[in-house]
């Protein structure tokens, strides 16, 4: 098994075992309320979504909702739009992003789990939106043609995979021309000593594998994007992180300029170039636009 492979293996086991505690009535959180963040209240993916927000949608749904921020809050989404939420877990944002883009409109959700997929679309019945549709396959593999969406959307999903690079390439391919890239993810600002990135990141991605600021918006460009943006959404302090670094054999308060606000969950922004207006072939006496036969 690759090591892409074992990290696939190790998140979808992760989630799976999610969706199964989910089933069972629990609340879940990121790291898993009191498992690994010391705290009933999990400063990561509390308090995400507003009462209005929540309203009329399954309560499985909401208990599902393993993410770090709220991108259906910050992404520009217009009626008859095509978005994608890409790892769609429990279907919190999919069933959200329907709602604004409403019927004219649709909204995807991409999951490798099917214990993930199963309740999604129990919870895609119960709210009785029919512009919805779940997915089963992986972010490095979107199964959905060339530009054929107008926004993707994720919620602290790609810091998870092996190869984001890939990820980052796959969102840029099926996005139309004009599209928009509009995450929310787990990002690190500034150097942090390898060790101690290691261990926080398993507090903070549960898993790890949050990219720096820059190289985000780097590896966005990379694959084609323009406009590249990280805007922090919350910022970790040490206090949030203390008890499971002391449970980590670590003295917090000596690393604590090595974590403190170096940490954070962010709504990242990209879009891929509209397309190149045409121009007319060579003797043609027809002009598509002011300046396009210059």
């Amino acid at each position: 098994m690759t090591p892409t492979e074992s990290i696939r293996e190790v998140v979808k086991e992760k989630y799976g075992e999610a969706a199964r505690r989910v089933a069972s009535g629990e609340a879940n959180s990121c790291c898993g309320a009191g498992a690994c963040c010391g705290t009933d209240v999990d400063p990561i993916t509390a308090n995400l979504y507003g009462e209005l927000q929540k309203e009329g949608l399954p309560e499985q749904a909401v208990l599902a909702s393993l993410g770090c921020g709220n991108p259906t809050a910050l992404a520009q989404l217009n009626p008859g739009e095509v978005v994608l939420d890409l790892g769609s877990g429990g279907g919190i944002d999919v069933l959200l992003s329907a709602k604004r883009v409403g019927p004219t409109g649709k909204a995807y959700g991409l999951d490798m789990t099917d214990d993930m997929l199963t309740p999604a679309r129990e919870n895609q019945r119960k709210s009785g939106l029919v512009n919805v549709e779940f997915l089963k396959g992986e972010i490095e593999h979107i199964p959905l043609p060339d530009n054929s969406v107008d926004v993707i959307i994720s919620n602290c999903v790609i810091n998870l995979s092996a190869d984001k690079d890939r990820v980052l390439r796959e969102a840029f391919r099926v996005l139309k021309p004009g599209g928009r890239f509009a995450v929310s993810d787990v990002v690190t600002r500034g150097v942090v000593p390898a060790e101690i990135r290691e261990k926080v990141l398993r507090w903070v991605g549960c898993i790890a594998g949050a990219l720096d600021e820059q190289d985000y918006r780097a590896r966005l460009a990379a694959a084609g994007f323009t406009n590249p943006a990280v805007e922090p959404t919350r910022i970790y302090r040490v206090e949030d992180a203390r008890a499971f670094l002391t449970g980590q054999g670590l003295d917090v308060d000596a690393l604590a300029g090595e974590v403190d606000g170096k940490f954070m969950s962010a709504f990242i922004r990209a879009t891929k170039p509209a397309a190149s207006p045409a121009r007319p072939v060579a003797g043609s006496s027809s002009c598509c636009a002011p300046g396009c036969c210059q």
